[in-house]
């Protein structure tokens, strides 16, 4: 008996690697790729560099949006898919397309007409908003292949396959890096279009993956035909797993606009630390995201495959993967914060704020990574309220009361935020943990999970 659940377990973590590696390489081919778009846009000068940045916090929304309609469509799809109801995931697919469609070409409008006054809304100087409006709309009114191609890929990744994001996002991000280089510096004689070439080369892209990520779909189990109606059933459950994703991403993005609010009041230096050390962190959490993704599908399939004990053993078991991975690069991250800091400045205070930070966040790395998995696997269940009441409490209560308090007032700097941030991570691991826990005690006593999802209309 035991040679047979230590085989069990092997097994289980053999699909749990399967699922996530792919989406760890993505993510973190897409934040390479960020990296340099920077770097390429710093090439031609800072009005340029902060054209773009005011540009992306508008887009972080917009992104956050389809993201979470991308969330429900997972959810829904990977238990049907479980359930073996193909008929049902290819109506869920063709929908939540639809409505994503929708989505981006709303956005897109909505760009089009107030590009310069959103670009005012969020802070841009007059100097950068000349250049801040060209870039905007260039990404944003194409809006319609960010949306489509976020649910695309949630569509694949549904269903188990999580290769083909990985290898479409490989494409992608190469032919990004060469066009990017192109279209802003030029070629030869052409001088290059500046920050538009950037802008374009980044819309080029999407569309491609668009395309590239729906012949895929085409050839897949879940191919559905471009057609009008026939899925309208499913617009309800889409949007009450939607909504509250698309929530949890606004209330985190409106609260970081809160805390570092209160960073800027402690000291430039302070804000400059704290910005890079975010920098170098966001690598951190990519074991947590690709693990979080395969927490999803296996949770979500196996609950519609009515398999609620093997769903309740992927969850934990994707979780304490994560706990392991996420301990290493704590340790990483404690012994290289020094070295790492010098890569982004030369000022020795700064260097030193910026190690404070990353060592303190190393002892919160294992928690971040149980939080990031355990709001996937409920997602996969079908909960998308408990990571938005994390994340809601997490952002507003305690980062935000936490910077006040420590920083403002008992004047700990860099070190009272980034100890608010641990606290955060460390509560809401242990939340989500105790609503995962219940949540598939519930599902346990319950008549079959296939029919609380889709029976709406009861």
């Amino acid at each position: 008996m035991p040679k047979t659940i230590s085989s069990d377990r092997s097994q289980k973590i053999k699909v749990i690697l399967t699922l996530a590696v792919p989406s760890i390489i993505e993510n973190f081919l897409q934040t390479i790729v960020g990296f340099v778009d920077t770097l390429f846009v710093s090439k031609i000068g800072l009005h340029q560099v902060a054209a773009v940045g005011v540009t992306g916090a508008i887009m972080a929304v917009y992104i956050a949006v389809f993201m979470a309609m991308g969330v429900g469509t997972s959810s829904l799809i990977a238990r049907s898919v479980g359930a073996g109801e193909m008929d049902k995931a290819k109506a869920i697919a063709r929908q939540s397309s639809y409505i994503s469609a929708i989505l981006g070409l709303i956005f897109g409008i909505v760009t089009f007409f107030f590009a310069e006054p959103l670009l005012r809304l969020m802070g841009a100087e007059p100097h950068v908003l000349a250049d801040s409006v060209v870039y905007f709309r260039i990404v944003a009114v194409p809006s319609i292949f960010i949306s489509l191609m976020t649910v695309f890929g949630s569509i694949l990744r549904a269903a188990g396959n999580t290769k083909t994001p990985m290898k479409v996002g490989i494409w992608i991000n190469m032919i990004h890096i060469v066009l990017d280089y192109i279209l802003i510096f030029g070629l030869f004689s052409w001088t290059g279009w500046g920050i538009a070439g950037a802008a374009w080369a980044t819309t080029i892209v999407r569309v491609i993956g668009s395309l590239a990520l729906f012949m895929y779909i085409r050839k897949s189990k879940l191919n559905f035909s471009i057609r009008a109606g026939g899925a309208n059933g499913y617009t309800m459950p889409l949007l009450k797993l939607s909504a509250p994703a698309a929530a949890e991403r606004l209330i985190m993005r409106f609260g970081q606009v809160l805390y570092f609010s209160l960073i800027v009041r402690i000291g430039t230096d302070v804000y400059a630390a704290h910005i890079l050390a975010g920098n170098i962190e966001i690598f951190s959490y990519m074991p947590g995201y690709g693990l979080a993704v395969a927490a999803t599908i296996l949770v979500g399939q196996n609950l519609g495959a009515d398999r609620k004990e093997d769903a309740y053993q992927y969850g934990m078991l994707t979780m304490w993967i994560a706990v392991l991975f996420m301990a290493v690069v704590g340790v990483i991250l404690f012994v290289t914060s020094t070295v790492t800091a010098g890569w982004f400045t030369d000022d020795d205070g700064v260097i030193g704020m910026v190690t404070t930070a990353l060592r303190i966040d190393a002892f919160a790395q294992p928690f971040l990574g149980a939080g990031l998995v355990l709001a996937g696997a409920l997602q996969g269940a079908g909960d998308t309220k408990s990571p938005m009441y994390s994340t809601a409490i997490g952002m507003w209560l305690i980062r935000v009361v936490g910077v006040y308090v420590l920083c403002l007032h008992l004047g700990m700097g860099i070190a009272g935020v980034w100890i608010s941030i641990a606290i955060d991570l460390v509560i809401r691991a242990v939340y989500l943990t105790l609503r995962f826990n219940r949540k598939m005690r519930a599902t346990s006593q319950s008549s079959p999970s296939k029919v609380s999802f889709f029976d709406h209309k009861a």
